[in-house]
């Protein structure tokens, strides 16, 4: 049952890994780019396709993500989505937060400390 792997196979799965490794990306301006330029309708989905070098069942898809997403957030479904800035700015809120009770909890366990050295000393 087990076959050991032919050349043939492990030309195969190196020309995969190089296909997927030079995958093109596409960020989420270019989608909705893309999808927009679909919905305008001056090009078929085909040709529109063949220019973005895309397979038409991928721009279907993020179209269909496109619509939904709109219509989620047109019925109040989901909420705000942060911005970057945002974001870090309630990291480093968080990480402040954080020193400040280590910080805290330090001196409460260092006067705990204390006072049962106090307490010792008068035993």
């Amino acid at each position: 049952m087990n076959k050991k792997p032919n050349k043939k196979d492990e030309a195969d799965r190196t020309v995969r890994n190089i296909k997927r490794a030079t995958r093109r990306k596409f960020n989420a301006e270019e989608k909705i780019r893309i999808v927009l330029a679909g919905l305008r309708g001056e090009d078929s989905i085909a040709e529109l396709c063949r220019q973005e070098g895309i397979h038409q069942n991928l721009y279907y898809r993020w179209s269909r993500d496109f619509l939904e997403a709109g219509k989620k957030r047109l019925s109040g479904d989901t909420q705000r989505e942060a911005s970057t800035s945002e974001v870090k700015g309630l990291r480093r809120e968080n990480t402040d937060l954080k020193e400040a009770l280590a910080e805290e909890m330090l001196e409460k366990r260092l006067l705990k400390k204390s006072v049962i050295a106090d307490g010792e000393d008068d035993i």
